[in-house]
Parts: C-alpha cells; structure tokens; sequence
C-alpha cells in the first residue's frame, strides 16, 4: 500500500484527473519545480507536502503502467497502490540538478516496484523469473501489434518483435495461468456438477499388482510345490498362518520361518537374475 494516500483519497484523485486538462508539457513543468522547491525545502513537513503533490501530479503515469498488468489475478486498485509506492521511492530518489527528465527515472522504478510485487506476492505456480517478466513484455507488445496489424500477433511476431527466441515465447506463453490457476473445484460445464477434479487422473493401483505378477511368476515356478501352495495359500486366498499350519499338521513357527526364507529368496532374485535355482526347504515336513 502506498505510504502516502489512502485508497479512497487516491480513487478520488483518479477519478478527478481524468476530467482535467493537464498537457504533459504543463505537467513536466510543474513536476521539476516542484522537485527544486521539495530538494530546497526549510523542513521535513514542507519537503513531504510538495512530494506528495509531485506524486498526485504524476499517478495517472503510475496507472497507466498498471494498466498492461491488469486481469492476472489481482486487484486493480492493489496494483495502483504498488504502483504510487515506486512513484513515492522516484519522487523521493530523483536529483533535478542531475536531470531534467523525471519521467524517465520514474517509469523504470515504478516497474521494478509491479514486478517485484508480482514476483514475491502474485504468482500461485512460479516459472523462472525470466519467464515471468517476459509474460510482461508479451503483454504488452501483443497489444501494440494487435493495434498496428489489426490481427493477432504470432509467436513469430512477437519473438521478433522482442529480439528473443520463439522458444521462450511459447514457454511464457504457457504460464500465463500461472498467476491465478483455475480451481480444482470449478464446474466443467455451467450449471452442471461435475469439476475439473472429477477428470484428473489417479494412480493405478492394479497396475503395481500386475507388475508384481508379471516379475514374480517365473520365480514361484522355480519354488517347490510346498512352497507355492504356502505363498498361494498366504497371499492369495489370505490364510493366517495358524490356518496354514494347520492345513500341513506344522507349527505356525515353521510356518513363520518357511514365509520368512521364501520372500527373502524371491526378493534377492529380483535384485539378480542370475541367481540360482532355490532349492526345496526341509524346513517343515508336508
């Protein structure tokens, strides 16, 4: 927020501003002698009354920038106020003795100040910053192409346009959702209840199994019989090992140790293809 104006005093002064007749050149004009007479000031109360008078002079600048930033996700008038913000820091940072142009300190400083926004506060997905100010860019020669051609600028257009390569035009073009993603929770359809979550895909749990299937088969026919009746009985049909012990005359410790010795020999054959044949345990009797 700006440091200086409320936002209803700055709405109300944009609002005024457009019904007056200020020419840049009046405008110009006033802004530098303002800037001599807030550097010469007696005292700190005197010298924030005239700064504050060169920014309400100048924020129609400030919403102009804003304007190539508008419709990504935040408020307008949010924007306006970072926008005063860098126009504060100009006013207060510009040396007229040193130059004659404010204008040309202050746009470049009202820009960083949108951009810096944009990039720590906007952004829900962020792509390179590279990419991010490049959107900007796009923004805003896109229109001015848009204006001279009377068509929609290619990517070709706009590449060339900005001297970059068409690559990363595609690429921030891509993530000009990223300021503000629409909602899993958003309706496919208008009116209709199904959302975007219903058509995400999910993970597939059976394709693990199958995979588990297809690697694990040839190794269980390598067990002996005893043994893949066990597995079969355990993983399968989801017998408790009291029940397999039972179904063999064993104790389920045997059991244990039988289930024990198979899975660390199937997972060892996995990791080893070349790993020999197991043999048939004495472990229990069938």
């Amino acid at each position: 927020m700006s440091p200086v104006f409320p936002v209803d005093q700055l709405t109300q002064h944009l609002h005024r501003v457009g019904q007056l007749d200020i020419t840049a050149t009046d405008r110009e004009t006033r802004t530098r002698e303002l800037l001599f007479l807030a550097l010469d000031a007696e005292n700190d109360e005197e010298r924030h009354r005239l700064q504050d008078e060169i920014v309400l002079l100048n924020v129609e600048v400030a919403e102009s920038i804003v304007m190539r930033y508008r419709n990504r996700g935040i408020p307008l008038e949010d924007l306006v106020q970072v926008a005063c913000l860098g126009l504060v820091k100009a006013v207060r940072g510009f040396d007229p003795y040193r130059s004659d142009n404010f204008l040309s300190y202050a746009v470049p400083t009202i820009l960083g100040e949108v951009k810096r926004f944009f990039r720590d506060n906007a952004w829900v997905v962020r792509p390179p910053r590279r990419i991010q100010e490049l959107q900007a860019e796009i923004g805003a020669i896109s229109a001015e192409l848009t204006h001279a051609r009377g068509r929609t600028p290619s990517v070709s257009d706009i590449a060339t346009e900005l001297d970059v390569d068409a690559k990363d035009v595609e690429e921030a073009l891509a993530a000009d959702g990223c300021y503000s993603p629409s909602s899993l929770d958003r309706p496919t359809v208008e009116g209709e209840a199904a959302s975007l979550n219903d058509t995400v895909g999910g993970q597939e749990a059976g394709y693990e199994r199958a995979e588990a299937v297809v690697a694990l088969t040839p190794l269980c026919q390598e067990l002996c019989e005893r043994d893949r009746r066990i597995l079969y009985l355990r993983f399968f049909h989801e017998w408790t090992q009291a029940r397999i012990a039972a179904e063999f005359g064993v104790t389920q410790m045997q059991v244990s140790r039988l289930l024990t010795r198979v899975l660390k020999q199937l997972r060892n054959q996995l990791g080893d293809v070349e790993a020999s044949s197991p043999s048939c345990s004495t472990d229990i009797a069938v």
